[in-house]
Parts: structure tokens; sequence; C-alpha cells
């Protein structure tokens, strides 16, 4: 009798657990009992950088206050012959509307970073919308483009910000190799940096009117040039479809 009764608790349990496998396996809200039954984490997670066998990294701007070294980098990268991402915020595009449009000529990548630079990790789902859309559309009035991809203010984020950036049709992207140049490092100091944690598929940030910026550029782009790497936009180096991201911000294609 004993025997049964352990049988019996044993066909139980085998049944719940096949019944929220099964709801894991078809549901988002089986993602959220993923965390309750097994104790790990569904967050979501931006691009922080990209698998790939290519020796191929992109180098991205942030652009949200100044514009004074703006034109200078982009002679800079017309020099070496190289492409870049500029990440603007909307009140950047509304103060340097000619600017955007230089950028644009210059054959430069543009996404945004907001319409006006909130933490956007702290704001409800449509004063995301909101943000994005806004900054989306002043891009556009400028460039004519779509805009593909988007990077957040301070680099916080959520899932609320990452699926609203999704149903925009966004790429959220961060960064594995940050140059620090806001915080007035010298441009040997910012080339170390990025020659330190440089791989295949590295995304690097730099601000467009940091202190050493111009020094800085030319100096990454003199090592990465030596080192064999093929320096385009993030645009470029990213899968557009059929990729996931694991937990720690890789992009894979699938």
């Amino acid at each position: 009798m004993h025997f049964a009764v352990v049988k019996s608790r044993t066909i139980k349990i085998v049944t719940v657990m096949i019944i929220v496998c099964i709801l894991l396996a078809v549901s988002f809200s089986g993602a959220r009992l993923a965390e309750v039954f097994f104790g790990y984490s569904t967050r979501l997670v931006p691009v922080y950088s990209v698998d790939t066998n290519k020796k191929q990294v992109a180098i991205s701007f942030d652009a949200a206050w100044g514009a004074d070294k703006t034109e200078g980098i982009l002679e800079i990268l017309k020099e070496y012959n190289v492409t870049a991402t500029f990440f603007l915020v909307g009140f950047w595009v509304d103060e340097y509307p000619e600017t955007v449009k230089k950028i644009d000529e210059a054959g430069i990548e543009i996404g945004t970073h907001s319409n006006k630079h909130p933490d956007m990790a702290k704001l409800g789902a449509q004063e995301i919308q909101n943000e994005l859309s806004l900054s989306i559309q002043k891009i556009k009035d400028i460039t004519g483009k779509e805009v593909e991809l988007f990077r957040a203010p301070y680099g916080s984020y959520n899932n609320t910000l990452l699926e609203e950036a999704k149903n925009q049709n966004l790429i959220t992207i961060q960064w594995d190799v940050d140059t620090l140049d806001w915080k007035g490092l010298s441009a040997a100091q910012m080339c170390d940096r990025v020659t330190k944690s440089v791989k295949n598929g590295s995304i690097i940030l730099m601000h467009n009117n940091s202190d050493n910026i111009l020094d800085g550029l030319r100096m990454i782009l003199d090592r990465l040039t030596m080192q064999g790497y093929e320096i385009t936009s993030v645009g470029e180096l990213v899968y557009h479809e059929g990729y996931e991201i694991d937990r720690n911000g890789v992009q894979h294609q699938k």
C-alpha cells in the first residue's frame, strides 16, 4: 500500500513537470514560469558584440552634447576609408540639422539615441514609444532613411524598453569595448583600452565631442588597421534577421 502511494505521488510530480515544460515551450508566460520553477532569469539583453569569424569590428559615436568635432571625425573616417555609426539624440538633431545632413551625406549610418536622453528604463511603455518615434522621425525628416538601430542613454535598459524598441523594428545596441573618452582620457589611454579588449565582432563606444576624440580616433584606427581588423558600421556588423542573443549579449546567427 505504501508503495502504491509513493508511486501515485511520483506520477503526479512527473505530470506537473510535463505541464510546466509544455507551458515553457509554447508561451511567453512560460518564460516567467521558468523564473519561478527553475530559478533562472529571462531578462532580455541588447547586442553587446557579434559572434563572427570575420576579423571585423564596428565603431560607434554617441552624440548628445556639442558638435564641434563631428566634421573632424568625418574627415578622419574618410581618410582611412572606413565607416561608422552615429547614435543621435533628438534634441541634438534639432540643434544641428546641417551636421546630421553631413553625417548622412558622408555615408555614415545613423541610429537613434532617444529624443531627450532620459534613463529609459525608468519610463513606461508609452513614454518609451514617444521617445523612440519622435527621435526616429526627426532623423528621417532630414535623411529620408529608415532608422534600424537604437542605443539606450546611459546604457540603461529593461525588458519593457527592449520589447518596445523591437516593436518599432529597432535592434538595441550596447558595446563591449568602452574607450571612456568622455572622462578626458588621452588618445594613448583610449587606444590602449581598445587594443586590450577588442576581438572579432566587437562594438566600440566613443562620443562625438569628447576632449581627445580626434587624436584618439586616429590612433585607434591606426592600431586596428595594423592588427588586420576591418572597421565598419554597426549595421554592417550585426545580423538583422535569423539571430539570437545569448545572456552575455553576444549576437549569434541561427
